[in-house]
């Protein structure tokens, strides 16, 4: 195939609308099932990259949850404790322990799932039946991975009345080394991001606490995902997945507080307060998502006020306080944390330490890099600096 229609491009008044190859030929895609559109390839596209690079970067597996050309999350394939289990949805599904690409989407779709709502997905190996048995039950797009298993392709094919967006990717096509877009009329040209990201590039930290052996995958997973999110973009970073994403934002303490919201949500939602929330048996999975961001929310009286919580829960719940929440939270350490770019300021640093972070990688460079270092000496956190800015329009 050297060419796909589009049904319109980025909005419906955008026509015509088409992907292909500039060289006139084959594209390295197979459409399976469903008509991809514009912003489904940009994400496919986008996502297949950062799955490809965090499997070669790790060696384990790799899965990512996409929306509006962002990872919400990604995550390499380790087996879920029970809490994470519960909290991401997937404790009832069978053989999960046994399939390292289905952990790996279990953590990634499980991390933001407000965020993840009609995602798009990108496996870096093969889809098996327990990871299509966890797609076939939530809303999604559609799908990128290098192969299916017939029992995988079965189930996924169910989806939409037969028309999920499965798309297979040739794994060892590799792009030209130049890349251009057009804007306003006008050609952009420049090389390809290939830069490859691995452990060796952490070796120079600049603070007084080193990083030890146990981080540098979690700050590999948060800089692989910061090379696909939209900048300026902040990811936090614990046992293999990324926890919170802060991307898109014009100031980088924006991408930080964003970041370190989410992930503090991620802690809350594996709370003995949440995972005993006894929901009304007709209430849907997208349903609880958004009761429980509104429960963890300070809006919490819209889902448990006296006029309104019968119609979400078997019984009352007790309010989630603040304080509650801080004192949950105020142990958590051991969190990675990656940016994009240089942090101009320590307050940054300040409020990723809030939310648990012991680790930073960021490029350096700023004028104000002594006073970021200054702010990590003394809240005991261990960073390096890459020299490597990451960002991605």
């Amino acid at each position: 195939m050297k060419e796909f229609e589009l049904k319109y491009g980025c909005n419906p008044n955008q026509k015509p609308a088409r992907i292909f190859m500039e060289n006139g030929g084959e594209l390295p895609i197979e459409i399976l099932s469903g008509r991809p559109g514009y912003i489904n390839f940009l994400d496919a596209f986008n996502s297949w990259q950062l799955v490809k690079e965090l499997k070669k970067a790790t060696g384990e597996v790799a899965a990512t949850s996409f929306k509006h050309v962002s990872p919400t999350s990604a995550a390499i394939g380790r087996v879920l404790p029970a809490r994470l289990k519960k909290s991401a949805f997937v404790h009832d599904i069978e053989g999960l322990d046994d399939s390292p690409v289905a952990c790996a989407y279990a953590r990634a779709r499980g991390t933001d799932r407000m965020s993840s709502f009609g995602d798009w997905i990108a496996l870096s190996d093969c889809c098996d039946e327990t990871t299509a048995k966890i797609i076939a039950r939530e809303v999604s797009d559609g799908i990128i991975a290098p192969a299916y298993t017939p029992e995988a392709l079965e189930i996924l094919r169910g989806k939409r009345k037969g028309n999920y967006n499965i798309v297979r990717i040739d794994p060892d096509y590799v792009p030209a080394p130049v890349e251009r877009k057009q804007v306003f009329g006008v050609t952009f040209e420049q090389g390809r991001n290939s830069v490859e990201i691995d452990k060796a590039l952490l070796s120079n930290v600049v603070t007084e606490k080193k990083i030890p052996e146990s981080a540098l995958t979690d700050l590999v997973v948060s800089l692989i995902t910061l090379k696909y999110t939209q900048s300026n973009s902040v990811c936090f970073a614990v046992d293999g997945q990324a926890i919170g994403v802060g991307a898109g934002q014009q100031s980088r303490i924006h991408c930080t507080r964003l970041a370190a919201e989410k992930a503090d949500l991620w802690h809350l939602r594996q709370s003995d307060k949440v995972l005993g929330l006894e929901f009304n048996d007709d209430v849907g999975r997208p349903e609880k998502n958004n009761i429980i961001d509104i429960y963890l929310s300070k809006d919490s009286d819209d889902v448990i006020g006296c006029d309104v919580w019968r119609k979400y829960f078997k019984r009352r719940p007790e309010a989630f306080t603040d304080e509650e929440k801080k004192e949950y939270l105020k142990d958590i350490k051991g969190v990675s944390l990656g940016s994009d770019a240089f942090f101009p300021f320590g307050d940054n640093v300040e409020r990723a330490y809030k939310s648990g972070v012991s680790y930073i990688t960021e490029p350096g460079g700023s004028v104000r890099d002594d006073q970021v270092i200054e702010t990590a000496d003394r809240l005991g956190i261990a960073m390096c600096f890459t020299g490597l800015r990451l960002f991605h329009h």
